[in-house]
């Protein structure tokens, strides 16, 4: 069901948008058992579409549209970022409606964009006055890459993702063609083949480089421990590359895999499955 359905001239709409990841390097394992990573946060135009009104319930109705989510929709992330909220100021009772369109399991960060924006919106419209630090600290709370949605640009992410520094550079005029199999690859199944090392050249550096020059200086640490797993996805990589990509990589630690192109790709129904996500746009 499209999100316009549900909009009415009192609803609060939003639209959190995905993320792909272009490059992503293990450096270390921590301490605390999470790894140290340097990655780059980009964001796209694939968006979710969230609504809420105020109630006389005083209590949170959730409920969703769009890709089925397999969870009991009270512990979707929404809801949690409203419950952090709620417990440190008087927030009211809404109704909820999540009409979710960006693949789970992907490596895109849908959810943890459609906590920041929820955030970010309570913080606007009950004029709760929180700093961006705070609300990337409510974030962190929720996912480790939840802060970047909080100002959404383009940034250089260290730590677990949560340590981000704003990068001024832009991918417009590029072509980006996203592809996501059935399916989608655990965490721990990600991080379980990992061999931590830092690169000779930091991503920070590695990605001021002309994109044409990113497949032989930029890696998604991921794939080494994914692809054998699932060797679609690496399908998917090879595939894109012989579309025409001058980059091309898994996102995140999967299972969708992005590519750019200098000129729009031209895709026949032969390319990837018919049970693939597939999504383009100009950036």
């Amino acid at each position: 069901m499209p999100c316009q359905d549900f909009i009415t001239e009192t609803n609060m709409v939003l639209f959190p948008n995905a993320k792909i990841n272009l490059g992503l390097n293990i450096l270390r394992k921590r301490d605390d058992g999470y790894h140290e990573l340097e990655t780059v946060f980009y964001p796209l135009g694939l968006h979710d579409c969230l609504e809420f009104i105020e109630n006389k319930a005083e209590k949170i109705n959730f409920s969703a549209s769009g890709i089925h989510l397999d969870i009991e929709l009270g512990d979707n992330i929404v809801v949690k970022a409203y419950r952090l909220l709620a417990a440190d100021y008087l927030v009211p009772g809404l109704d909820i409606h999540l009409h979710k369109v960006i693949p789970f399991g992907a490596g895109l960060g849908g959810g943890s964009s459609d906590a920041a924006f929820f955030l970010k919106e309570l913080n606007s419209y009950f004029e709760l006055r929180l700093t961006i630090e705070q609300l990337k600290g409510y974030a962190l709370k929720l996912g480790a890459d939840c802060s970047f949605f909080i100002e959404n640009r383009p940034a250089f992410a260290t730590g677990i993702g949560e340590k981000l520094e704003r990068l001024d550079f832009s991918l417009t005029g590029f072509f980006i063609v996203l592809v996501k199999p059935p399916f989608g690859v655990g965490t721990k199944e990600a991080y379980g083949g990992i061999k931590p090392s830092v690169p000779e050249v930091s991503l920070f550096d590695a990605i001021r480089l002309p994109p044409e020059k990113w497949l032989k200086n930029i890696t998604n640490d991921f794939e080494a421990s994914v692809f054998p797993l699932y060797p679609k996805i690496a399908e998917i990589k090879l595939k894109l590359l012989e579309l025409g990509a001058v980059y091309s990589a898994m996102s995140g630690s999967g299972s969708s895999v992005f590519g750019l192109f200098k000129e729009e790709p031209n895709l026949s129904s032969s390319d990837f499955p018919v049970d693939y996500f597939i999504w383009k746009e100009r950036i």
